[in-house]
């Protein structure tokens, strides 16, 4: 099987923190011009041999700018009439301007709300166009919309934030009893307003204890740690982002959308041209190899995230090489007490050194 990415390029305000693919919306777009490119560029590639498709994610950008009728013109395509699981990212100062059930109607039946915080002391130092009351308006909203599931996003380790304030956001997520909360540090990246001026963030103590007590709070809640920064309740997971995981197939459609799958016994990465401008006009992207010599690395990156890990029958069905080629390299970190004896899995120990670990592949 194999997933979908859809992106939408266009948001209200760009995040300080934000290294996506993403637009403000300044100047406006036009919609219907651009799901009608969308739909050709899907069509395009379904004229190539791929794994059905199980999952679509809709992401951004801020999809919510668009309007319930867009996604399902998408849906529409008959090699999706089986899918899954929908997701569409949302932002609470988004969503306003339609019902959440006519988000469903058209087909989507996973939403995650980009939250981020609970508490209107950090959200104007994130740029977040919402407040904490709209925050959990939104959520309410959502969570009776007859969606399959809901994911909250929130952030820990904020400008000047303490522990306390941090993990009362997390309570205020669990008391609203999401089936899926994303629970991630704040990262500076480069090429961002975060990255040129960079903020005062916790000390790491704090920000350790912020993650630590997280995870506390989280598995008392209910909520089972299945990858890094993933928590679901009853094995909600987002089958989506578990597919990236597990190193699978998935196709990418959008202004600077990635995809990655297998074409003629190669395995490639694909990026559509970046600016919604040249998408617009038919640019096409680029499609670049990966060199069998990062594949051990790239596989390790990505499923060493997972706590389950996989079996390591995995490796060869992802990578097309021999497992002999690392197994040398993971006796050893077996040898270390990082990694279980039985799957390509991390132990507590590894777990808490994952960077260091997937170093050992490079």
């Amino acid at each position: 099987m194999s997933g979908l990415y859809v992106h939408i390029p266009w948001c209200i305000k760009k995040c300080p923190y934000c290294d996506f693919n993403s637009h403000e919306n300044d100047a406006g777009f036009d919609e219907n011009q651009y799901v009608a490119r969308l739909i050709e560029d899907l069509n395009e590639e379904f004229q190539r041999d791929f794994p059905p498709i199980s999952t679509v994610y809709f992401g951004g950008g801020t999809p919510s700018l668009f309007a319930p009728q867009s996604f399902a013109k998408i849906l529409a395509r008959p090699e999706l009439a089986d899918v899954a699981e929908v997701t569409m990212e949302a932002n609470p100062g988004t969503v306003e301007h339609w019902d959440f059930e006519e988000y469903r109607a058209a087909g989507i039946n996973r939403l995650s709300l980009g939250v981020q915080s609970f508490n209107d002391n950090y959200l104007p130092k994130l740029g977040r166009i919402h407040n904490a009351d709209e925050a959990h308006n939104a959520c309410s909203r959502a969570l009776v919309a007859g969606f399959a599931s809901v994911n909250l996003d929130l952030m820990y380790g904020l400008p000047k934030q303490t522990i306390e304030d941090a993990l009362r956001d997390l309570s205020t997520a669990i008391e609203l009893q999401p089936q899926h909360i994303s629970w991630y540090e704040l990262t500076i990246e480069p090429n961002t307003v975060f990255g040129k001026h960079p903020p005062e963030l916790p000390p790491l103590e704090d920000r350790l204890e912020m993650s630590t007590q997280g995870v506390e709070v989280l598995t008392t809640a209910g909520y089972h740690r299945y990858e890094v920064s993933a928590y679901a309740r009853n094995n909600q997971i987002c089958a989506h982002n578990y597919n990236y995981w597990t190193f699978g197939d998935y196709i990418g459609i959008g202004a600077g959308a990635h995809g990655k799958l297998w074409r003629d016994e190669r395995l490639v990465r694909t990026k559509k041209t970046k600016m919604p401008a040249s998408y617009l006009n038919g640019v096409n992207g680029s499609e670049t190899p990966v060199e069998k010599d990062t594949l051990p690395v790239e596989f390790m990156m990505n499923v060493l995230r997972l706590t389950a890990g996989v079996s390591e029958s995995e490796f060869t069905a992802r990578t097309q090489l021999p497992l002999s080629l690392v197994e040398p390299k993971l006796q050893e970190l077996r040898s270390w007490g990082l990694m279980d004896s039985d799957a390509i899995r991390l132990t507590p120990l590894g777990f808490k050194q994952l960077d260091s670990v997937v170093a050992q592949f490079l």
